[in-house]
């Protein structure tokens, strides 16, 4: 049985959400993106604050 991941890279952001991946950096240098920097080279996301951030962007624009 998987397990779930608890926390996505970058790269593995940019593929989930279909972008590449220096629009998912710009997103994790972003104030209101998830994203908890570990090192001044490392970057991770959690799994359900992605999920959060996600559903907000998506309330916010059914809302507009």
């Amino acid at each position: 049985m998987p397990i779930e991941k608890l926390v996505y890279t970058v790269p593995e952001v940019a593929s989930l959400l279909g972008i590449s991946r220096p629009i998912a950096y710009d997103l994790a240098n972003r104030a209101d993106f998830p994203a908890i920097r570990i090192s001044q080279k490392r970057i991770i996301v959690p799994a359900d604050a992605l999920r959060q951030w996600l559903d907000s962007k998506a309330a916010n624009h059914e809302q507009a």
